[in-house]
């Protein structure tokens, strides 16, 4: 088959919600999404339909903030600072993690499955068994203040393709490489074209890392977020993307998208064939960028501002979680 277009990128559905999604994972080889609702459940739906009825699954008590799945295990955290694990098929939840002392940010799950990671406010990184919800260790490389004592914040985290790397990324610009074997700290990334001081207007710390994605040979890192902002109170600033080399801590290329806002979901085309980044500010947006010759493939808006992403196997379908929508689009060759 041949490999889909960006530029035929088109909406195929839209579907309409009350509440605010944050986060979105999809059963394999299947429309069936789930996603983490500010209605403080952990909802399914069949994104193929229309108008689907959602189910509801994993009740956290406060906003859901993250969602992932690792086989059959659907796990979900949130601003209750707890883990919960729930079987998909069986329909039941199988335990319950008291986490982390802040809210969780991020979930991500290994390649293979046999891993989580999560994230949360306390800046500490833990990683965790699938198979059994018990916590291998914590990763500890993130300042808990602001180089102007305001309160930090730790907001994503991505494996490598591979599974032997970890990468966490902070709301001043720092970014962790973490070998997932042992624990060691592998590299430390500044990015501190994505975090704002405001020492004027509001005297604040804006911006941050909100999105990370590793090369497919996993030499590079991608981190995303918004530029230097100048309308604090709009939060006003360009979405950016830079390109790292993470072992040698060089900067080796960086784009902008045309609209204002945060890219909050970076995914890396395994064979290289694009870097596409997602996110929003008072619209959403959607942009595919080539990084064998550094231009910008594609670029549209979505309408509303995205929180989460993802394609299906194939590439030429791509799921989208924001505010007060759900949004399927097509690429076909």
């Amino acid at each position: 088959m041949p490999d889909a277009n960006p530029r035929n990128l088109r909406n195929v559905r839209e579907i309409t919600r009350r509440d605010m999604l944050f986060s979105l994972a999809r059963v394999p080889n299947t429309s069936r999404i789930l996603v983490a609702s500010s209605e403080n459940k952990v909802l399914e739906l069949d994104a193929g339909q229309a108008n689907p009825t959602a189910r509801e699954l994993a009740d956290h008590g406060r906003y859901v903030t993250c969602v992932r799945l690792a086989g059959n295990t659907v796990i979900s955290g949130g601003y209750d600072n707890r883990l919960i694990w729930w079987d998909l098929q069986a329909n039941r939840q199988i335990r319950t993690n008291d986490t982390h002392t802040r809210q969780l940010r991020q979930l991500a799950v290994s390649p293979d499955g046999s891993k989580l990671a999560s994230v949360a406010d306390d800046m500490v990184c833990k990683l965790w068994n699938v198979s059994d919800g018990t916590l291998i260790r914590d990763l500890r490389g993130h300042e808990e203040r602001t180089p102007t004592h305001f309160t930090s914040m730790l907001y994503c985290c991505a494996f490598s393709n591979d599974g032997t790397k970890l990468a966490t990324g902070d709301r001043v610009g720092r970014v962790c490489i973490w070998n997932v074997a042992n624990g060691e700290r592998l590299s430390t990334v500044e990015v501190p074209s994505l975090y704002t001081w405001d020492a004027t207007q509001r005297i604040r710390s804006i911006g941050g890392v909100r999105s990370l994605a590793f090369s497919p040979d996993g030499t590079q890192i991608a981190v995303g977020g918004v530029g230097q902002i100048g309308n604090v109170d709009g939060l006003s600033g360009p979405s950016r993307v830079e390109v790292h080399d993470w072992a040698r801590r060089t900067r080796v290329h960086e784009f902008q998208g045309t609209q204002q806002g945060l890219f909050n979901k970076l995914v890396w085309h395994p064979q290289n064939h694009w870097l596409c980044a997602i996110g929003g500010g008072g619209n959403g947006f959607v942009a595919f960028h080539n990084m064998a010759n550094r231009t910008m493939i594609h670029q549209m808006n979505l309408p509303m501002h995205v929180h989460d992403s993802t394609f299906s196997e194939d590439w030429t379908t791509l799921y989208h979680a924001g505010h007060n929508k759900i949004v399927v689009q097509e690429m076909r060759p």
